[in-house]
């Protein structure tokens, strides 16, 4: 059964068993299994291997040589920094994309030592997302090696810029920037892809397929300063930022959906007995739900020219430094309830989630997306003490293969 079928979650799992009995199926499943060692080292090698925000290149070429290896055909760098592979399928519908993301949260010159202790692995990146990139490695390796041919083209991805102010910039240039809300753009991203599998991080459980927005804000207020006691009274842009940062905290947000603004950051001045020049604040504001998001960045927008009018000797300026789309996949979708079906025939009870990953931006564009675990336990994400262990960690590779299988349909032969 391929994607464009219909089915009931049933028939999605009856479907499922016949398909993981077959030998061909079973065959890459204890390939997969059978080089859980080698994926392993794969992880640390690319973990290993620094990639800073918006400093990729090091780990996206050792990436392209991986796909390569693994018999992908059409590797290459796209204009983004992104690694794109493929493999034909038997029919000439849009492919089907699997992908993970090179970047980390961890600035140049972090030890990205990988430490190993048993089935515990320990260093920056580990699992966010060296466990992602090892489970596309090692999903190409068993396609490549395998006469086992999917209906659908498949297309593996390494994205750059997932993290932070990276902003998405990786998948964006995958589907046509921003213009999620442009109707062409969309129907070209609709055009381009039938579907959208993220692999991020650990876990077994989690299917993400509804995708938490964000839009983050610069606030700067620049003034002409002075002397704390000799200009006293000149207009302060401390003042007024904390004046706005209080207005804009105390705005009325909705509980459900749940929407958020935090003031993340904050900055300015040279000296302790000096009027700055210039003071700075950081803002996320996020929500499930698109048309709230767009609401509460109306609100921030009207306060600050409010506080603009109120303070004619500052000038404030407003710039956008994030903009993740909101987006979901309906529940009865046959990418959610094959990965529904994955998950139970592996033993484990499935739970949809909302999280923020490289699958916004095809869910905003109307692609259907999820964001999958690739097995195993971790923790201290984003911190030098990141941890992977690798509980059941090829039970997420053989998840993930499960759902490739059937969302993309297995070809006869």
């Amino acid at each position: 059964m391929s994607m464009t079928e219909k089915a009931g979650t049933t028939d999605f799992e009856t479907s499922l068993r016949d398909l993981a009995d077959s030998a061909r199926v079973r065959a890459l499943v204890d390939e997969l299994r059978a080089n859980d060692e080698a994926t392993l080292a794969t992880q640390i090698e690319l973990t290993e291997i620094p990639a800073p925000p918006f400093g990729e290149l090091a780990r996206a070429e050792r990436m392209a040589a991986l796909l390569t290896e693994a018999g992908f055909t059409d590797v290459a760098l796209d204009t983004t920094g992104n690694v794109t592979a493929s493999r034909a399928g038997s029919s000439s519908q849009p492919p089907l994309f699997v992908t993970a993301h090179l970047d980390t949260v961890f600035p140049a010159g972090t030890d990205v030592t990988v430490t190993r202790d048993g089935p515990l692995l320990q260093g920056p990146g580990i699992s966010d997302d060296g466990r992602g990139l090892a489970a596309l490695v090692a999903l190409a390796r068993a396609l490549g090696s395998s006469d086992a041919r999917t209906v659908m083209p498949l297309r593996f991805v390494a994205t750059v810029g997932e993290e932070g102010i990276g902003d998405l910039r990786g998948v964006k240039g995958l589907f046509g920037g921003d213009s999620v809300t442009d109707g062409d753009a969309a129907a070209s991203a609709r055009a381009a892809a039938s579907a959208f599998i993220s692999l991020d991080g650990a876990g077994l459980e989690r299917i993400v397929s509804r995708g938490l927005g964000s839009r983050r804000f610069r606030l700067t207020i620049r003034g002409p300063g002075g002397h704390s006691w000799v200009d006293w009274g000149t207009a302060n842009p401390a003042h007024a930022l904390i004046e706005l940062g209080s207005r804009l905290t105390g705005l009325a947000l909705p509980s459900q959906p749940k929407t958020t603004l935090t003031v993340a950051r904050l900055g300015g001045g040279k000296s302790i007995n000096a009027i700055p020049q210039e003071s700075w604040l950081e803002i996320d504001c996020r929500s499930a739900d698109g048309a709230l998001l767009a609401d509460l960045v109306a609100r921030v927008e009207s306060a600050v020219e409010d506080e603009a009018a109120r303070h004619p000797d500052l000038d404030f300026g407003l710039e956008v430094i994030g903009d993740r789309p909101s987006g979901a996949t309906d529940d009865e979708h046959p990418l959610v309830q094959a990965a529904l079906a994955a998950t139970r025939l592996l033993g484990e009870e499935p739970q949809l989630a909302l999280s923020s990953t490289d699958a916004n931006v095809p869910m905003a564009f109307g692609v259907p997306a999820i964001t999958l675990g690739c097995g195993g336990e971790a923790g201290k994400a984003h911190t030098t003490d990141e941890w992977y262990r690798n509980t059941k960690g090829p039970d997420g590779i053989v998840r993930a293969l499960y759902v490739i299988l059937l969302v993309a349909g297995l070809a006869n032969g």
